[in-house]
């Protein structure tokens, strides 16, 4: 009897594995953080090999741990951080360079030739994408332009490209060369419309098309897994991370939204079957397409730094020693003493898309502590919320009711009502907080009948705490005030992007 459901997460600094059963319950984890690699500003890498090491053992892991076999699982999800880019070896498997990350920067050079031909929305009407460093598109370009013989190889045919959910996917089946709608709808090398490559877009670009995975809906059986541990259980779910936790949080109807505040915060409001193009700094994405039925399209707010900034003053200044203090110490204060923080370490996302700013603190004096810098943190998180709302409004004319939120700082009660406050409207966390892997594990489900239908899915989800709105409009509007004001000092902080 296959009781249990399996979802591969790999995130940005750790890989884990999670079963679940038919209720959306966890019955067994295992996680596994791997190296963060930055060989100079602006540059962040991971060893690809490293990361599917780290696969293999917490998917051991996590089955040993219950004594499961690989009878017991229906099916295996596969949820990934997005835009990270690898490219490897057709008849090895052997990455030929390290996986360039979503953070990475370097390649800002590209950015002003591709404006000069079109603007920074030279692409969006297909891509729903502006120009710039976050998409795989430029990456890729970047390891075709600067390793030696890549080029040439990708042309050949000899190389594949993939994101990290194509990856893991690979090395999984030994050698299924796939991914799904919303994974290739980051690379900006997909079209919105037709769901497929782009010739112009890989043109535009430079890409070889020979390297590019096949495209597939983001819940059907692409392969089995080859591993001994899950030897034989069908890959059948796969979804980019934010997509994956906008379906773990069973967002399934036209105007609802979650916001998953994780390394960075992403925003995504379903916005139905048509895609709606951003005039106010916003991505279109593919939300999630379930097997043959239509995609289902997304407006969404990336937002590069928070609990990043959370790590920073861990790592960095030495503030806190474990990134679960930040609450405490921010809750020795009363208020921000006047203190913001524009977290633009590697420029500002949604809204703005300003490669060239650079982090700002803002408004300090002599009675500034420790605390107050803690609070600051904290509410650059919300403050940077409120802008993604306040664009997705505009946008799409919906005005937000209830924030469904998941990420690993959901569980700072300061900060879910703060957000609640600055955004005057209510903020959910749900009972089941693994949202992301849960998304992947009902893609999966669905397409082996383990689950029934979307409805079957909206039965499981259920609410752990509400946090209302209960602050003055006076106070919220001075807040938000002074943050706009402290953003604008980070502008063009880099005479050249």
């Amino acid at each position: 009897m296959q009781d249990y459901i399996g979802a591969v997460d790999q995130g940005t600094t750790s890989t884990r594995f999670i079963v679940f059963d038919r209720s959306g319950r966890i019955v067994s984890v295992a996680q596994k953080e791997h190296e963060q690699i930055f060989p100079q500003a602006g540059w962040v890498e991971h060893d690809p090999a490293e990361i599917w090491r780290r696969t293999r053992d917490v998917i051991a892991e996590a089955m040993e741990l219950r004594g499961l076999r690989p009878a017991d699982l229906a099916a295996v999800g596969i949820t990934n951080q997005r835009e990270t880019t690898v490219v490897w070896e057709r008849a090895t498997g052997r990455a030929v360079y390290n996986a360039l990350v979503w953070q990475d920067t370097r390649v800002d050079q590209y950015i002003p030739e591709l404006e000069r031909s079109g603007g920074p929305g030279r692409f969006r009407a297909k891509t729903g994408l502006p120009v710039a460093t976050y998409f795989s598109a430029l990456k890729i370009r970047w390891i075709l332009d600067h390793v030696d013989g890549v080029r040439a190889r990708a042309e050949a045919g000899e190389l594949c490209f993939g994101n990290i959910d194509t990856w893991l996917l690979w090395n999984l089946t030994g050698g299924v060369h796939a991914t799904d709608c919303t994974n290739a709808s980051r690379t900006q090398l997909m079209n919105l419309d037709t769901l497929d490559w782009d010739p112009e877009l890989l043109d535009g670009f430079g890409i070889p098309a020979a390297m590019l995975p096949r495209i597939l809906s983001s819940s059907e059986v692409y392969g089995t897994a080859q591993l001994e541990a899950i030897q034989g259980v069908p890959i059948a779910g796969i979804l980019g991370d934010q997509q994956a936790a906008l379906v773990g949080q069973t967002c399934f109807h036209t105007g609802e939204a979650k916001n998953t505040y994780g390394t960075g915060c992403f925003l995504l409001l379903n916005t139905g079957e048509r895609p709606v193009q951003s005039k106010h700094g916003l991505l279109t994405t593919v939300a999630y397409r379930m097997g043959t039925q239509p995609a289902v399209y997304a407006l969404e707010g990336s937002v590069a730094i928070t609990g990043a900034l959370v790590q920073w003053i861990r790592d960095n200044l030495g503030l806190i020693s474990q990134s679960s203090e930040i609450e405490s110490l921010a809750r020795t204060v009363k208020d921000n003493g006047g203190v913001y923080f524009v977290p633009a370490f590697s420029g500002l996302y949604a809204p703005y898309w300003m490669s060239n700013a650079r982090g700002v603190i803002a408004g300090l004096t002599r009675f500034t502590n420790k605390g107050h810098l803690a609070r600051a943190v904290l509410e650059a998180t919300a403050f940077q919320t409120r802008e993604v709302v306040d664009a997705m409004a505009k946008d799409s004319g919906i005005s937000l009711e209830v924030l469904r939120t998941d990420g690993g700082m959901v569980g700072n009660d300061l900060l879910m009502q703060f957000q609640a406050d600055i955004l005057n409207c209510r903020v959910v966390r749900p009972a089941v907080k693994e949202t992301t892997a849960l998304g992947a594990a009902y893609a999966a489900g669905l397409a082996v009948g383990f689950f029934r239908d979307l409805d079957d899915l909206k039965s499981y989800w259920s609410v752990d705490q509400t946090w209302n709105p209960a602050m003055e409009p006076a106070r919220r509007d001075s807040l938000y005030g002074y943050w706009k004001k402290a953003v604008t000092r980070s502008f063009d902080w880099l005479e050249s992007a």
